[in-house]
């Protein structure tokens, strides 16, 4: 069974980007490259900040869903709870 991640992910000035991904390696360096959407381009959103780990689609797309309808107030408190350094989780990849 294929791991599945919904993320966090942040520019230098904390504008964020909610998603979900199968490979998150992956999409972490597609964000570097600036090989993702046109938001993600426009703001350099490169930095991931948290990533939770699901096994069945139907709740990865709920997670995200529900982080994308959360406030940024509320989407900062999320990242500060489980990474209170904002430190940039894919620093080792």
């Amino acid at each position: 069974m294929k791991t599945l991640f919904a993320s966090i992910l942040c520019n230098a000035s904390r504008t964020l980007s909610v998603g979900f991904t199968n490979d998150l390696e992956r999409r972490v360096r597609e964000h570097r490259a600036t090989q993702a959407d046109s938001f993600t381009r426009k703001y350099t959103i490169t930095l991931l900040r948290r990533a939770e780990e699901f096994s069945q689609v139907g709740d990865v797309i709920a997670r995200e869903k529900e982080l994308k309808g959360w406030s940024r107030a509320k989407k900062i408190a999320v990242i500060e709870e489980s990474n209170p350094n904002s430190d940039e989780l894919s620093a080792g990849w």
